[in-house]
């Protein structure tokens, strides 16, 4: 992956719709979500939601498909990956074998804080 791809998927990235959007979308995997399910999973108005889907996809984060009148986003797992290899690519001193844990494990979900009751 070239630095310009790089720092455009960063900057693409670098916003909190945006990014809700993609994690989104890589949990709903190679299927993807037609925009109206996004829409409605982020309650984000459709055409703010299309604002930020343009901006990943210039980033060539995300592709898109029609269906019938519906436009399903999908995640490129193939940028992704290049990106995760990009910034992990000297990873310790040259050898990711020895980085603890392995880049590629995903991290284990925060625990859910329980609400405390309101005094």
């Amino acid at each position: 992956m070239e630095q310009m791809d790089v720092v455009s998927a960063l900057a693409a990235l670098a916003q909190e719709h945006r990014l809700a959007a993609f994690r989104l979308l890589v949990q709903a995997g190679h299927k993807g979500l037609a925009a109206g399910e996004v829409a409605a999973a982020l309650n984000m108005a459709p055409n703010t939601l299309s604002f930020h889907l343009e901006r990943l996809r210039q980033a060539r984060l995300v592709t898109f498909e029609r269906h019938g009148r519906s436009l399903v986003y999908a995640a490129r797992f193939d940028t992704m990956e290049a990106l995760l290899g990009y910034l992990t690519d000297n990873c310790c001193d040259g050898h990711p074998e020895l980085c603890r844990p392995p880049a590629c494990v995903p991290a284990k979900p925060a625990a859910k804080r329980k609400k405390e009751p309101a005094s």
